[in-house]
């Protein structure tokens, strides 16, 4: 896949009038057959010569040929070879090796999206009477489907504060197989002590997965810091536009990333190539992105942190901030693009302001070029109860404001109209 980098002037240029005259790139030997019927299944396949696409080629195609028996059966074997596109797919690859060498991992796998990720990593890892223990404050999917794995295969779950490496210890048992965590929590941005509490993994021999959606490898390369897979849904902040739908689950090694592959090809979640297209082209601002929503996100979190009508706010670039300490080792570069607030009206106060913003946009997801709001405990954390919410520390007020790259002044303008009219309608 690697190529040799193209150097300024290190192809001479002929001089003028000496370039060859342009001509049709010879075509391949027809197949048998060259009835209509015929021709039309079988165009020619055109080869470049002297040149290369700039762009990432498209492969829509699911399937491949193969020109001996023994090389086609070498395939179903070989997680290197483009056989079936549920098994490989020379555009998926492309992402796949791309996000892998964003995080500094060997590998790494493509998923329809990032809960085929998430549940791709827990059912290959997890079985029915094992133990995995899980930072407390998770992305409501995630929670679900652990929920689902205790229900259904006997799972036992033990939830941690995600700050505490001495509370992990003590939830470690023999029957452990995981520790699951996430770099910024899923919606109150607490930060995981990601090295303490993989240390303490490490020592029992536990693999640790962490969840780094919220903070994208430019802000925090899990793996550095002892995770053994790193797990993103690329629909947020790798692709970026509110266009794709799709996850991503990056290794430390080769060893774990074939116990994941041979379980994940089965269950189907499979990424579609123009899906990877779209987030290859999307990856490729993302550095731009993350930081004028991390300037912006840090931004209106001083400022919201000073209206009347707000009760709390939680980024990790505030000084109040719970995990400050950890967030300033494990994210220099920015505290991430997502705002949690606590509205002092409650659950009425944070349903209004959600539909009195006007600029930035009522709607699940994050990571989108455009500011999007969202109330969590009545949408992406509705399968927690009271008792669930109020341990991961989201109230009924909570508000979660993903924040795009518009002008700050402009976000402002239309957050504090809205906050205004959700005090309004909550006094």
């Amino acid at each position: 896949m690697t190529r040799p980098e193209p150097h300024a002037g290190s192809r001479p240029e002929p001089h003028a009038g000496s370039r060859p005259e342009p001509h049709p790139s010879p075509l391949p030997e027809p197949h048998a057959g060259s009835r209509p019927e015929t021709l039309t299944v079988h165009p020619p396949h055109v080869e470049l010569t002297g040149s290369r696409p700039l762009g990432v080629p498209l492969h829509q195609n699911h399937v491949f040929a193969f020109d001996s028996a023994d090389a086609l059966a070498e395939g179903f074997t070989s997680p290197d070879a483009f056989l079936y596109a549920r098994l490989g797919n020379p555009t998926v690859r492309t992402l796949e090796e791309a996000v892998a060498r964003l995080e500094g991992g060997t590998s790494g796998l493509s998923f329809a999206s990032g809960m085929g990720a998430v549940n791709a990593v827990l059912l290959s890892l997890l079985g029915s009477g094992t133990h995995v223990v899980a930072q407390t404050c998770l992305y409501g999917g995630t929670y679900a489907v652990l929920g689902d794995l205790a229900a259904r295969w006997g799972v036992d779950v033990t939830y941690v504060s995600g700050t505490d490496p001495e509370e992990v210890r003590a939830a470690l048992r023999p029957e452990t197989r995981l520790l699951y965590l996430e770099t910024i929590a899923n919606p109150t941005t607490r930060v995981s002590d990601l090295p303490a509490l993989a240390a303490v993994a490490a020592e029992a021999g536990i693999p640790v997965a962490v969840d780094n959606t919220f903070a994208s490898p430019l802000l925090c390369r899990p793996l550095d810091h002892g995770a053994d897979v790193v797990i993103h849904s690329a629909t947020k902040y790798l692709a970026g536009h509110a266009d794709v739908l799709g996850g991503i689950a990056v290794f430390k090694d080769r060893e774990l990333y074939g116990r994941v592959r041979r379980h994940a090809v089965e269950q189907g979640a499979s990424t579609d190539p123009f899906a990877a297209w779209l987030t290859l082209r999307g990856l490729q601002t993302l550095s731009l992105r993350m930081e004028r929503q991390c300037a912006n996100a840090a931004e209106l979190a001083a400022r919201l942190a000073a209206h009347p009508a707000v009760a709390a706010v939680r980024h990790p670039s505030l000084a109040d901030h719970p995990d400050r300490e950890i967030a300033a080792r494990l994210l220099p570069s920015g505290g991430g693009g997502v705002v949690s607030v606590d509205l002092a009206g409650g659950r009425e106060a944070g349903r209004a302001f959600v539909e009195a913003v006007r600029l930035a946009s009522l709607s699940v997801s994050l990571g989108d070029v455009k500011t999007l709001v969202m109330h969590p405990a009545s949408t992406s954390h509705h399968q927690l109860d009271e008792a669930a919410l109020a341990a991961a520390g989201i109230g009924a007020g909570t508000v979660r404001i993903s924040v795009g790259i518009e002008h700050v002044e402009d976000l402002w303008a239309d957050l504090e109209q809205a906050l205004d009219q959700a005090g309004k309608k909550a006094a």
